[in-house]
């Protein structure tokens, strides 16, 4: 799971967003698994809303998916934006101001939220699993397809932090 973004030893940062992500991601894949064995509960809440007890599958599906991103470092930025976007969302099933238990869970939504913006913007780190062309590009390779490939060139030459090629 553990390959290199650039090159170089991973730093303590980096450690700490490998803790951070596993963090979260558990966040999510509990939620899946009790969304799994008790969906009814969650189905109970969304018909309180008015909305179908189905949506809890695509839930369940969605935390595990995002879950395991973050775990494995996948596609970081834009699967924290999104749970951001859920947390937000989520949270409004809990906004109910006569119940302390509630109401702390709506603001645990929020932080989780800030947490994945944090994510977001700091992004997987260098312990991810790395695929595809940004991953080639980082090891000096080019990537698969014809215009990735340009690309790859063209960071490689405009880098400041690398020699340009000679032809």
């Amino acid at each position: 799971m553990a390959s290199r973004q650039g090159g170089g030893a991973a730093r303590a940062d980096d450690w700490l967003l490998l803790a951070g992500r596993l963090l979260i991601a558990a966040l999510f894949l509990g939620g899946a698994a009790q969304k799994a064995l008790e969906p009814g509960q969650v189905a109970g809440l969304l018909a309180g809303w008015r909305l179908p007890g189905g949506l809890v599958w695509a839930a369940l599906a969605y935390n595990a998916a995002a879950g395991a991103a973050l775990a494995l470092g996948l596609a970081v930025r834009p699967v924290a934006l999104s749970l951001a976007a859920y947390c937000g969302l989520t949270s409004f099933f809990h906004l109910i101001p006569s119940d302390p238990w509630q109401m702390t869970i709506f603001v645990k939504n929020w932080a989780i939220a800030g947490g994945c913006l944090a994510l977001a913007v700091a992004g997987a780190g260098r312990i991810a699993w790395r695929r595809g062309p940004r991953a080639a590009h980082e090891k000096g390779r080019p990537a698969g397809r014809p215009f990735r490939r340009w690309i790859c060139r063209l960071r490689a030459a405009t880098s400041p932090s690398r020699p340009r090629p000679r032809r």
